[in-house]
């Protein structure tokens, strides 16, 4: 394990940097973009005596270092205030959105993981041969295109002309029991193939190239001249090794759970924490903005944080680090 010095350090940087994080949260709703007050009644039919009551409300007659201090008393409560577009609360605006977004990202993410590196560690292991080529431009194109793009080719293809899936949303109707987690699935299925296919490509490259580099270290090149079967060599030796800077990169990714794919939501209208934000969006709906901004930062930060120690597990090399 990490000495106790190191982990009190690196989380003492992650605080910092959620420190940052919140501060630059507050400017960036409250400062950069002018009065968020007088932004959101552009379009609405409310009188002066309205707007400084809504002023009043939100806090946002006060001085701007009061109204900084109060905010950081209420996020380190969890208390991000009431949105401007519903009037409910914006912890059970993002609550509500919370599990379609951990279940879509989650899942997403597994599936890519594990062909990514399957195919990385395989592709690696025959370089040159047709399949590490085949697999390598194919991964490379699936990088490369955007979320967006790809989920409208296959919503176009796979429920516009065969229909063998919804078109989106996240049930059909009042169904109960076993039929209504099978049509949940059911409409998970493109988001989130949309979502793998887009992470795949990512870890199948950086897995290979992971490889090829443990392949010529000095205890592969041993184990394989003491005669043990290729396979075990990939698996035992090979693979384990490689795998360490896929496993930060997944951790990385994982910190999108809070902050939502917000293209791939909008696309398929799952009912997550991106399709919030993009409403939030176009509402101008800057409490909402706030709050995931905030927790999408603070996701990844943790996972940042997690990757680093867990790091320093697996490979003794960086525990002093």
């Amino acid at each position: 394990m990490p000495a106790p010095l190191v982990i009190a350090r690196r989380v003492g940087h992650a605080l910092a940097t959620l420190l940052f994080v919140m501060t630059f949260n507050f400017f960036l709703f409250r400062v950069m973009p002018g009065d968020p007050i007088s932004m959101f009644v552009r379009s609405q039919r409310l009188t002066s005596a309205d707007v400084a009551r809504l002023r009043a409300f939100y806090g946002l007659d006060q001085s701007l270092g009061a109204q900084y201090v109060a905010y950081l008393k209420h996020t380190a409560v969890g208390n991000f205030g009431t949105s401007l577009a519903t009037g409910q609360t914006v912890w059970s605006e993002i609550s509500a959105r919370l599990w379609p977004t951990i279940l879509l990202v989650g899942t997403g993410t597994i599936l890519a993981t594990v062909f990514g590196v399957i195919v990385g560690t395989r592709g690696a292991w025959r370089r040159g041969r047709a399949f590490d080529t085949t697999t390598l431009y194919g991964s490379l194109s699936l990088w490369s295109m955007p979320e967006g793009w790809l989920g409208m080719l296959l919503l176009l293809v796979l429920a516009g002309t065969y229909a063998i899936f919804p078109a989106g949303g996240y049930t059909s109707g009042n169904l109960a029991g076993v039929d209504h987690y099978v049509d949940i699935l059911n409409h998970l299925v493109l988001p989130c193939l949309t979502l793998a296919l887009s992470y795949v490509g990512q870890y199948v490259v950086v897995m290979r190239s992971s490889m090829i580099e443990v392949m010529n270290e000095p205890f592969v090149l041993t184990a394989r001249a003491k005669g043990v079967p290729d396979r075990l060599v990939r698996r035992n030796h090979a693979a384990p090794n490689a795998f360490l800077p896929t496993f930060t990169l997944i951790f990385l990714n994982l910190g999108f759970v809070i902050g939502g794919a917000i293209v791939i939501e909008t696309v398929f209208s799952w009912p997550g924490i991106g399709l919030l934000t993009y409403h939030a969006i176009s509402s101008l709906d800057y409490p909402v903005l706030a709050a995931v901004f905030f927790l999408g930062s603070a996701a990844i930060v943790a996972a940042n944080l997690v990757a680093d120690l867990a790091y320093g597990v697996l490979d003794p090399r960086v525990r002093r680090g």
